[in-house]
């Protein structure tokens, strides 16, 4: 299958930066797809700029980086980034100084902590001004407890990104944006999102790379993430069907949210970046 909507400006052989999701786009959990290796390794010896971003935060950016390597992906120390690290940057530079109680996992905390977040546990008895609630495979129900608090007693909430459920090998699992839903059920506070489909996101990555949106298309597997988030940013998007979203779906979806390219995998992607060389 495939579908060109004919939207962008530049044909997809002209972008210079490929923004690519993980879960789900170029693995499944354990699983690795040959075709999403093949296209990244020859974008990267072609000159292209590839870069991997995924709202998962759960991990930090040099443990993706050591199962891309691991997973045959040639991939630079840059390659890599999450919605916890665009989180942090605006921590720093929007909100210095303040203190945060992050609901996430301990590489998560240990990661915002070595870039100056001032991340506490509220272990010492005080309080906290901002709560950052994320996909943490380490919740506990005193974390619940804690974020709860701070959030009745006034404390500025953010979350790293809106993914309701988290795709593996096995099945779903319960991500950052349904821990962020329990939140807001208990305490009636909304968060303000990171990650796709925000656009913030997307001035990360401008502002990290120096490409312009016109040289930038972005490759994902679900439909209001991914391709919202391109959608959203003004960027090409491309939707692969080998993680959330099947034929189906796509076939029923409106103008407004049809991807501009959509191939069953990465090699659709390969053939028509490549096609005359």
């Amino acid at each position: 299958m495939m579908i060109e909507k004919g939207r962008s400006a530049t044909p997809l052989k002209d972008k210079k930066l490929f923004v690519f999701d993980l879960d789900g786009t170029v693995y499944l959990g354990k699983r690795i797809f040959p075709e999403a290796v093949k296209l990244v390794n020859r974008l990267s010896e072609s000159g292209r700029k590839v870069l991997f971003f995924t709202n998962n935060a759960s991990s930090t950016a040099e443990f993706y980086l050591g199962k891309l390597r691991r997973a045959g992906f040639e991939v630079s120390d840059d390659a890599v980034m999450t919605s916890g690290d665009v989180a942090a940057s605006f921590l720093l530079t929007r909100r210095p100084g303040k203190r945060v109680f992050l609901l996430g996992t301990e590489a998560l905390k240990n990661s915002m902590r070595q870039r100056g977040v001032g991340v506490t546990d509220c272990a010492d008895g005080k309080s906290a001004d901002i709560v950052v609630s994320s996909f943490d495979t380490e919740l506990t129900f005193g974390k619940l407890t804690t974020a709860c608090r701070l959030l009745w007693n006034g404390a500025e909430y953010f979350c790293t990104h809106p993914d309701l459920r988290c795709p593996t090998d096995e099945g779903y699992l319960p991500d950052s944006g349904a821990i962020a839903a329990m939140l807001t059920a208990a305490t009636g506070v909304k968060p303000v999102f990171f990650g796709k489909p925000h656009p913030v996101t997307m001035e990360a990555i401008t502002e990290s790379t120096g490409f312009s949106k016109d040289e930038i298309c972005v490759v994902g597997d679900r439909l209001y993430t991914d391709i919202a988030f391109a959608i959203n940013s003004g960027v090409t998007s491309v939707l692969v069907l080998t993680g959330e979203t099947d034929a189906k779906t796509v076939g029923k979806l409106p103008d407004t949210e049809m991807p501009d390219y959509v191939f069953e995998n990465a090699d659709g992607i390969y053939r028509r970046v490549f096609a005359k060389e």
